[in-house]
C-alpha cells in the first residue's frame, strides 16, 4: 500500500499539468505569438529592474523563513549558508512541484552536513511551510477585507460574505499570535508534540511571511503596462489565488495552472491577454527558470566538494593504515 501511495502525487501532478494545458490551450489559441513578443519588447528597462528587485525581495524573504526556523530551534548558522540552502531549496521545489517533499530532501542533505539532527530538520521544514501558509492567510485576509471585488473575478459571491471570510482569516492569525503570547498548551499527536513558537519568533513570522508573496506578485505587477493596470492589490489577490491553486495541484512549477487562473481572472480588465501572458513569462523567467539554473550549479558544486572531501578522507585513512603496517 505504501509503495502505491508513492506514485499518487506524481500522478496527480501529471494529471494537473495535462488538464491545465488543455484548458490553457483553449484560452490561448486566440492569442498571437507576435502580440506576446510585442508585449515583451514593450517592457521597459526600468520595469525589468523593478521585476529583478522584486525577485530579490521574494528570495530574501524565503531565506528569512529558514533563519526564523533556526531561531526557534536555537541553532546558529551563517547567513551565507542559510541563504544558499534556502535559495537552492525553493528554486528546485518551485520547479519540481510537491514542494514540501522536494524541499525537505534538499534541506536534509544540506543541513545534515552542518550538524542538524533529522528531528531538527523536520521541525525546520514544517515551520518554513507553516510560515508560508501564515503569509498566505494573512495577505488573503487583508485582500478580502480591503479589496473584496478581487474575488468576483473568480467566483460569484456577495461582497459581505467575501469580507466576512477575510475577517475569519485574519482572526486565525490573531489566534495564532495569541496562542504564542499566552503560551497555549502544545498540540499532542500520539508521541509527537507541536509547540507554539516563542513570541519573538512569531513576530518575525508575521513580517517575513507576507514578504515573499509581496515580492513574487510584484514581479508580475511591474511587468504589466501602466495603461489598464488594475493596481497592485488586485494583482496580489489574483496571484495569491492562482499560486495557491498551483501549489495544491502539485504540477511542476504550477505549469499551466497559474497561467489559466491568472488569464481568466484578468480577462475583465482593459489589459490585453498578450500583456498578461508576457508578464507571466517574465515571472517564470525571474522567479523559476533563472533560479533553477543557479540552483543546479550550487547542487553540483556542493556534491563535488562533498565527494572530494570523502575521497580525501578515504585516502588519508588508507595512508594511515599503510604507515601503521610498515612500522610494524
Amino acid at each position: 500500500m505504501k509503495k502505491k501511495l508513492e506514485y499518487v502525487w506524481p500522478v496527480i501532478g501529471l494529471a494537473a499539468v495535462v488538464f491545465s494545458f488543455w484548458l490553457l490551450y483553449k484560452e490561448l489559441k486566440g492569442i498571437s505569438a507576435d502580440d506576446v513578443w510585442v508585449s515583451l519588447t514593450n517592457i521597459s528597462s526600468v520595469q525589468w529592474l523593478l521585476c529583478v528587485l522584486a525577485t530579490f525581495v521574494a528570495y530574501a524573504a524565503l531565506a528569512w523563513y529558514d533563519r526564523i526556523a533556526l531561531l526557534h530551534l536555537g541553532r546558529k548558522i551563517s547567513w551565507t549558508a542559510v541563504s544558499l540552502i534556502s535559495f537552492t531549496t525553493y528554486a528546485l521545489s518551485h520547479n519540481i512541484g510537491a514542494s514540501v517533499l522536494s524541499g525537505a530532501m534538499v534541506r536534509f542533505r544540506a543541513y545534515g552536513t552542518l550538524g542538524l539532527s533529522i528531528g531538527e530538520i523536520g521541525v525546520l521544514v514544517a515551520l518554513c511551510s507553516f510560515t508560508f501558509g501564515l503569509g498566505t492567510v494573512l495577505l488573503g485576509g487583508l485582500v478580502l477585507v480591503g479589496e473584496p471585488e478581487v474575488m468576483l473575478r473568480m467566483i460569484d459571491a456577495p461582497i459581505w460574505l467575501i469580507r466576512l471570510t477575510g475577517f475569519g482569516l485574519l482572526g486565525l492569525v490573531v489566534l495564532y499570535v495569541l496562542g504564542s503570547w499566552r503560551e497555549f498548551k502544545p498540540l499532542v499527536i500520539g508521541k509527537f508534540a507541536v509547540y507554539y513558537p516563542r513570541l519573538p519568533v512569531t513576530f518575525r513570522q508575521i513580517f517575513a511571511a507576507p514578504l515573499e508573496l509581496i515580492g513574487a506578485a510584484g514581479i508580475i505587477y511591474f511587468a504589466l503596462p501602466e495603461a489598464g493596470n488594475p493596481g497592485y492589490f488586485v494583482v496580489l489577490g489574483v496571484f495569491l489565488a492562482s499560486f495557491s491553486l498551483a501549489l495544491v495541484s502539485h504540477a511542476p512549477g504550477g505549469l499551466g495552472v497559474l497561467e489559466f487562473v491568472f488569464l481568466n481572472a484578468m480577462a475583465s480588465d482593459t489589459l490585453s491577454q498578450s500583456d498578461v501572458l508576457a508578464a507571466l513569462l517574465v515571472f517564470r523567467l525571474l522567479y523559476l527558470i533563472i533560479p533553477l539554473g543557479f540552483a543546479i550549479i550550487v547542487v553540483v558544486l556542493f556534491e563535488r566538494s562533498r565527494l572530494s572531501a570523502t575521497l580525501a578522507a578515504q585516502a588519508a585513512e588508507k595512508n594511515t593504515k599503510s604507515g601503521t603496517g610498515t612500522a610494524e
